[in-house]
């Protein structure tokens, strides 16, 4: 059995580190545990989480965010969602997101077009959430709609948090660790957005787990269809294969969209 006092020694190393820092501590604490009770010690345990971390989101970051720079942009911003100067800004906030800058050509159609048989949207569970709750202006929702948006970093989802009161939206952040937990809000549709290649990458069999208990009606889920580097590399045919595969024998209804950088499903459980 792995001690206590190590595995929140091993934490306070890892997050040492400024990129790692803002991560909530549950999921640093969960793979800290993990490469301890696998032997690993010293700068080699500190390596192997903050590769893990590196992983699931710090690898999605082109460079580090000045949140505190775009919370004082965001007070300056017009509060109305019709508004020029606030869709400005939401894409410029978004384009420092590798996967909501991948978006950013096709975010006219990409919510539009997905969620077009369920739309208007009345709620929303935004999962692994990333900045994508900044791209509420162009989502067909309700003028009453709710939005609950986690993450495991915790400074983004407080520039969220501020988002969603500067616009006076009904929405609530939470940090969330999805490999180690499930949220328990209830929404029309949950989002799952490019995020089920990052979470295999520490437990292969978490994607339909998430699909089976996520406490929603339907659930958008998108692949990418490039790596971060630009590269095609048969991923279209390799996600379609895998996300049939993994919900064979769900007598679930699928609706596929194919985008220039992005492949989704909306499924109806």
């Amino acid at each position: 059995m792995t001690d206590q006092p190590d595995i929140e020694n091993l934490v306070k190393k890892v997050q040492a580190n400024k990129k790692y820092e803002a991560i909530t501590p549950n999921l640093v604490r969960r793979l800290s545990k993990s490469a301890l009770a696998r032997g690993l010690s010293g700068k080699s345990a500190v390596k192997d989480v903050r590769n893990k971390l590196h992983q699931i989101g710090g690898a999605y970051f082109k460079q580090k965010i000045d949140y505190s720079q775009w919370l004082n942009e965001l007070k300056e911003t017009d509060k109305s969602l019709n508004s020029v100067q606030l869709r400005q800004f939401c894409a410029r906030m978004m384009g420092l997101h590798a996967s909501t800058a991948e978006r950013l050509p096709i975010l006219e159609n990409f919510f539009k077009t997905c969620l077009a048989p369920i739309s208007p949207v009345k709620s929303i569970l935004d999962l692994a959430c990333g900045l994508n709750p900044l791209a509420i202006p162009w989502m067909p929702l309700q003028l009453d709609f709710s939005y609950h948006a986690c993450d495991i970093y915790l400074d983004m989802l407080s520039l969220v948090q501020s988002f969603f009161d500067h616009l006076g939206i009904d929405g609530t952040t939470d940090a969330c660790d999805l490999v180690g937990e499930v949220p328990t809000k209830h929404a029309q549709v949950a989002f799952l957005l490019k995020s089920i290649p990052c979470l295999e990458q520490i437990d292969k069999e978490i994607s339909l787990m998430l699909l089976e208990k996520v406490q929603a009606e339907h659930i958008l889920v998108s692949f990418p269809v490039q790596s971060l580097g630009g590269r095609n590399k048969g991923m279209p045919d390799y996600y379609q294969d895998h996300f049939y595969e993994m919900i064979s024998g769900k007598a679930w209804q699928i609706k596929k969209f194919t985008f220039q950088t992005e492949m989704a499903f909306l499924v109806t459980k």
